[in-house]
């Protein structure tokens, strides 16, 4: 009898893919979008690519048009301003918080906060890494300090945007899972028109940004996800159980 019981919780048990098999995905998903960031630093490095001439005549056009455009400067230093990471970064931990507090979800809401902070850190060493100086131009429109490659607004913005996606999509319908990430992405393309615009980001800067900070959130994800909790409950979040098998992305 006691056989049959344990063959029944068996065959109804879900499939937890192996730590091998969680990792290589992480790392197949992290190389997709590293490698491009990677031949990006290279490049902006050597100074000798096609990119950085592309670069200063975006920067020049761009830094005209705001220049020309009455009004425009004072809403992109208010965008710069808005998504600072020291002001995303705690919205985001107080999200973990009121996921955690309000629906359980405990190892989700972990997860996000940690991921959150390593991507953002991560960025801050690659900056220190490349080492590329802010983009100069003759009547600046703004100023900032600190490396340019890759740009932490934009950086901070995608990896902040697709954490709080994966940490709310269990409680979202159907038209949330098209409305949260629909907002997230264009949050983040609206950030990197901002530090264009501003002349304080080339366009390699944010674009390496916005890839680093996807990658670095899903590749962790990929390898969070899946993962055999040590004591399972019933009601637990994690995205084994059944709450989360039915909601993942």
């Amino acid at each position: 009898m006691t056989s049959r019981r344990t063959d029944s919780r068996d065959a109804e048990a879900p499939h937890h893919p192996g730590r091998a098999h969680r990792l290589l995905r992480a790392a197949g998903f992290a190389a997709a979008l590293g490698l491009p960031v990677a031949a990006l630093a290279f490049v902006v490095r050597t100074e000798s690519s096609p990119v950085v001439a592309f670069d200063e005549a975006v920067i020049a056009a761009a830094t005209d048009l705001t220049r020309d455009t009455p009004g425009l400067r004072s809403v992109l230093l208010a965008w710069q301003e808005a998504f600072r990471g020291v002001w995303v970064n705690p919205l985001v931990a107080l999200l973990c918080l009121w996921a955690w507090r309000r629906h359980g979800l405990r190892t989700r809401a972990t997860w996000a906060f940690v991921t959150l902070l390593v991507a953002w850190g991560l960025a801050q060493v690659m900056k220190q890494v490349v080492a590329r100086a802010r983009p100069v131009v003759e009547d600046a429109v703004a100023h900032a300090d600190g490396f340019s490659f890759p740009s932490g607004h934009a950086t901070n913005t995608a990896a902040a945007g697709l954490t709080v996606t994966l940490l709310v999509w269990p409680l979202l319908g159907r038209r949330g899972r098209v409305a949260v990430p629909a907002v997230a992405a264009a949050l983040v393309v609206l950030t990197a028109a901002d530090r264009v615009l501003l002349g304080v980001h080339y366009p390699s800067d944010v674009v390496a940004g916005a890839l680093f900070g996807t990658a670095m959130v899903g590749a962790s994800y990929l390898g969070y996800v899946g993962r055999t909790p040590h004591l399972p409950r019933p009601d637990t979040d994690h995205p084994d159980t059944h709450h989360d098998r039915q909601a993942h992305p």
